[in-house]
C-alpha cells in the first residue's frame, strides 16, 4: 500500500495524554484534553514526541485526537483561521521533534507523521466515544461533514497519513473511508475501539466492521486500539477466519485499564506488559503495533526490543 515494504513492520508511539498527565499538564475533564496544550504549552507535546522517538517509535500521532475546529472555537474562543492553525501547530511539533531527534541520533529511521482524527464523540465529551450511541442520530453524510474540516486542516499541514482512531461504529468508519476519497493523495489507517473480544464499542461484529476497508487503496491498515490487550488476539483470530480484505492489521491497545467518565482511568495491576503480547499479534498478521492510553515510552521501548529480536525488518 505504499508505506510498508514486504515483511516490514512499524512501531507506533504510546499514550500522549498519559505522559502529559503524569507531568501535571492535563486536567481531568477538560473537553479539549491534550489538544488544549497545542495552544497553552506546545513544548510539552513536543517533549512527549521526543520521548517516544527515543523509545523507538517509527510513527508519531499528532495531539489532535480531541481537536476540532468547533471545539477550538467553543473552548478557546478562536475564529476559524486560528483554529485551523492549531492543527498546523500539531503537525509541526511532531515534525520538529523528528528533525531534532534525527540530528542528534545516528538512528536515521524514517518516521511517519500520522494526523490523528478521533470520533465525533470525543468532541461531545460525554463518554459516547466509548459507545458510539450518537450514530443513531447522525447520518453518514452528517459525520462526513463533521470530520471534513479537521481532515482538511491536517492534510494541508503535510501529514504522511491520517490516523482514524478509536472509532466506535461501522457507520462512522464508513463516513471516514468515503471522506478519504476527497483526499486522493493521502493514505490512512482505520482503527476501531472494541468493548469485548468480538464487537466494536457500538456492538457490531468486528470481523464484519473491518470489511469497510474492502475496495479502497488508500487504507494502509485496519484494526483496533484503546481496548484491553487481551481482546486483540480473539478479535484478529475471528476476523482472519473469513478474511476478504487484503490489508494489514494495526493494533495499539491500552494497558488494560477501564475508563469511567466520572472517575477517569481505573487502575489495576496488569499481569502482562504490552510487549508480552507482541509476538502473538505478529503471528496473527499485525504489522503496525503500538500502545494507546496508559502505555508509556518504556512500554514502547520493550515492544520495539521484542519485535526487533524476532524481525529485522522492523523499522
Amino acid at each position: 500500500m505504499g508505506l510498508l515494504g514486504a515483511g516490514e513492520m512499524r512501531v507506533l508511539s504510546g499514550g500522549m495524554s498519559t505522559e502529559l498527565e503524569a507531568a501535571g499538564f492535563l486536567k481531568q475533564g477538560d473537553p479539549l484534553w491534550s489538544a488544549r496544550l497545542l495552544h497553552t504549552n506546545p513544548q510539552a507535546i513536543k517533549n512527549v514526541h521526543t520521548n517516544f522517538l527515543k523509545s523507538g517509535a517509527d510513527v508519531l500521532s499528532t495531539a489532535t485526537y480531541q481537536a476540532s475546529i468547533e471545539g477550538f472555537k467553543t473552548y478557546l474562543g478562536m475564529n476559524g483561521e486560528e483554529a485551523t492553525e492549531l492543527f498546523n501547530v500539531g503537525v509541526c511539533l511532531a515534525k520538529e521533534a523528528v528533525e531534532e531527534f534525527t540530528k542528534q541520533s545516528p538512528d536515521k529511521r524514517k518516521v511517519l507523521i500520522a494526523g490523528s482524527i478521533g470520533p465525533y464523540g470525543a468532541f461531545l465529551h460525554d463518554g459516547s466515544e466509548y459507545t458510539g450511541s450518537y450514530v443513531r442520530d447522525h447520518s453518514v453524510e452528517d459525520l462526513k461533514n463533521w470530520h471534513r474540516n479537521q481532515m482538511q486542516s491536517l492534510a494541508s499541514a503535510g501529514i504522511d497519513l491520517f490516523a482514524f482512531e478509536t472509532i466506535p461504529s461501522q457507520k462512522e468508519a464508513e463516513a471516514l473511508v468515503q471522506l478519504l476519497r476527497e483526499f486522493p493523495n493521502t493514505k490512512a489507517w482505520l482503527s476501531y475501539s472494541c468493548q469485548n473480544i468480538s464487537s466494536t464499542s457500538y456492538g457490531e461484529r468486528f470481523e464484519e466492521a473491518v470489511k469497510v476497508a474492502a475496495g479502497t487503496n488508500q487504507l494502509v491498515a485496519v484494526g483496533v486500539n484503546c481496548c484491553s490487550p487481551d481482546f486483540v488476539g480473539p478479535l484478529l483470530t475471528a476476523a482472519n477466519k473469513n478474511r476478504d480484505v487484503n490489508i494489514d492489521w494495526i493494533v495499539y491497545p491500552n494497558s488494560g485499564e477501564t475508563w469511567d467518565n466520572s472517575l477517569g482511568w481505573q487502575t489495576f495491576k496488569a499481569e502482562k506488559r504490552l510487549s508480552d503480547y507482541a509476538l502473538e499479534y505478529v503471528q496473527l498478521g499485525a504489522r503496525w503495533i503500538g500502545g494507546c492510553c496508559q502505555t508509556t515510552p518504556s512500554d514502547i521501548a520493550s515492544l520495539k526490543e521484542i519485535l526487533l529480536a524476532s524481525n529485522p525488518d522492523v523499522h
